[in-house]
């Protein structure tokens, strides 16, 4: 198992087959799935298959999805990463930042700490030279994550019928420099 970032209270590893209970729970509840299209998982095998597909990114692209694992309880609360896109802006691939954490760690701060570190890892340790992040325009934690992050709202576009709101950060620009 592969750590990558060891914050105070968090450990951010590779996902593992074994998280899949953790990542039912997270993809099967439809809150979560508010703003992503509304499609939460309904089985369990759904959930070993996407840690599958993100194992695979880690091979094909060395980097991927990564779960956040609180330290002192060893509780799956969600997943955070950067990831190789290419499916949801037409046109141009990009490393993608993300996160998605389970109800019951909302509003705790966690999205922003390990969003925040991930930005980190890939500007100084993975020499990434922009990073690029999308949410949806209702959505208004995470686009109060992305922002105080330090990634810049740049334009909005279409997904899946939806708007978004399309933000970037190159590491020129970056604070952390």
């Amino acid at each position: 198992m592969t750590i990558h970032i060891e914050t105070d209270q968090y450990l951010i590893r590779d996902l593992e087959e074994f998280d899949a209970p953790g990542m039912y729970d997270l993809d099967s509840d439809p809150q979560v799935h508010k703003f992503l299209g509304n499609r939460p998982i309904k089985t369990i095998a759904e959930a070993e298959q996407t840690i599958a597909l993100i194992r695979k990114q880690y091979r094909d692209n060395g980097i991927g999805r990564w779960a956040i694992i609180h330290k002192s309880t060893n509780d799956f609360v969600g997943w955070t990463g950067l990831k190789y896109e290419q499916q949801l802006r037409k046109g141009f691939n990009y490393c993608d930042l993300g996160y998605r954490l389970r109800r019951k760690y909302w509003g705790k701060g966690i999205a922003t700490e390990t969003a925040n570190e991930c930005l980190i890892y890939g500007f100084s340790r993975l020499g990434i030279k922009q990073i690029c992040a999308a949410a949806h325009i209702d959505h208004h934690a995470s686009n109060k994550i992305l922002s105080k992050i330090g990634l810049k709202l740049t334009e909005t576009f279409m997904f899946d019928g939806e708007l978004h709101n399309w933000y970037s950060l190159q590491k020129s620009e970056w604070a952390g420099l």
